[in-house]
């Protein structure tokens, strides 16, 4: 087998969430031109079915589910539904999630607390129980990949809504934990914690914050925001048979804003 061979994912078939639009679009695009069909998740169905169809395009199936992630009940009956609609699943893109809110931790509701740890936490954790609880049974090993964030190390400057960071740093040592306890079922789960990249809310955030986007571009040293195609190739890498060995790791895609 040649170095690039171990790269390829014919044959498989990954399950991603927030997989419409943004880094999840990219990841999901990725991993097909690396030979996998994707199981599509998201709420919106028109951007949905034009991600699906890229997908198709690149000549692999593509199944889109829509559903709310950030409900818990409707998380669960989608993963439910993936599997036995769609399975069986190789790999798991724990994608979906967002800050959503500027609102300072003295003004939040409770409620909107919970709403957005089940957003960025809670899913996390349904995804794994239910897609990674399969590939348990079924016996074969599998990838699992959690997208969490550079906030799960450093503070986000000029931005309240501490729940994305305190959820983010709970992806990752969730992620540390999965891993030591599933390596005897040869799945292994990592986390990649990208910086900024110019996705649709941070297109908005410029908008409606500019300042915000200003001051966070200045702290890059490599000197902008990163694209979301460029996700995609790590995406591959920890999906495929090169990272075979890899299990509990945090990678670190972020332009070196998080050096400083």
């Amino acid at each position: 087998m040649n170095l690039f061979d171990r790269f390829r994912l014919d044959g498989k078939r990954a399950f991603v969430t927030g997989g419409s639009r943004g880094l999840g679009r990219e990841m999901a695009l990725a991993l097909a031109e690396a030979g996998a069909d994707i199981v599509l998740v998201g709420r919106g169905g028109e951007s949905l079915s034009e991600t699906a169809g890229a997908i198709e395009g690149l000549g692999r199936r593509a199944d889109s589910l829509e559903a709310d992630l950030g409900d818990p009940t409707a998380c669960e009956a989608c993963c439910v539904r993936a599997w036995e609609e769609f399975g069986p699943i190789d790999i798991l893109v724990n994608n979906v999630g967002g800050r959503r809110e500027n609102v300072k931790t003295e003004e939040m509701p409770l409620e909107t607390w919970q709403q957005l740890v089940d957003l960025n936490l809670t899913s996390v954790f349904l995804c794994t129980k239910r897609i990674g609880g399969e590939m348990i049974r079924r016996g074969v090993g599998g990838r699992i990949i959690n997208i969490a964030s550079v906030n799960a190390m450093v503070v986000g400057r000029g931005i309240a809504g501490r729940h994305y960071e305190a959820c983010k740093a709970a992806v990752v040592q969730f992620t540390r934990a999965t891993a030591v306890d599933w390596a005897e079922h040869r799945i292994t789960c990592n986390v990649i914690c990208p910086g900024g990249f110019m996705t649709e809310p941070n297109v908005r955030w410029s908008e409606l914050h500019p300042e915000v986007i200003a001051n966070f571009r200045q702290q890059v040293p490599l000197g902008d925001f990163g694209q979301p195609e460029d996700l995609g190739p790590l995406a591959v890498y920890l999906a495929s048979d090169a990272s075979r060995y890899m299990t509990g790791a945090t990678l670190v895609i972020d332009g070196g804003y998080s050096l400083w």
